[in-house]
């Protein structure tokens, strides 16, 4: 009697937006589903997308993700999806005027984090977010610099 083997994790994969915690200064966080065609989601099962440089915006009382570039599907037929087509995200209507209020009125951006899987459903975790200025990245990459001396003098006496 043998158990039945599970999928392993590195089948679904997660894409990450490397630029934003260095570009900008998250501040809340939200979850979004979104609309995408039958190529789309198995180009992103297969870990073939870039949303480093994508944004959303809100038309109409509806949420859309922008510059998001999927690849088309490599045994895919005639019917491929275009690679940088605008996605409309599927959002609560409290959270997308949320939303507005914060890029209306306080000038913030709203950009993708990441895109990863939940019970096999194709998520997208967005943020609400502030440019960083030049000092600001300065000041990041000296903390990041410290704490990794710090980690490296730690190993060291341990090892001793």
């Amino acid at each position: 009697m043998c158990a039945k083997k599970k999928k392993s994790d590195s089948a679904t994969k997660e894409i990450k937006n490397g630029k934003a915690y260095h570009k900008y200064l998250v501040e809340e966080k939200f979850e979004a589903g979104i609309a995408l065609k039958g190529t789309e989601v198995k180009s992103i099962r297969n870990g073939l997308a870039q949303i480093s440089e994508a944004f959303i915006r809100i038309e109409k009382n509806e949420a859309y993700l922008y510059n998001a570039h999927i690849s088309e599907y490599h045994f895919g037929s005639d019917n491929n999806h275009p690679t940088s087509r605008i996605r409309k995200l599927l959002l609560h209507r409290r959270e997308i005027e949320k939303l507005r209020i914060e890029i209306d009125t306080k000038g913030k951006t709203v950009i993708p984090l990441k895109i990863f899987f939940v019970k096999g459903l194709i998520k997208l975790s967005l943020a609400v977010c502030t440019g960083k200025h030049h000092y600001d990245k300065r000041q990041d990459l000296k903390k990041k610099i410290a704490l990794r001396e710090a980690e490296r003098a730690m190993k060291k006496n341990f090892r001793a």
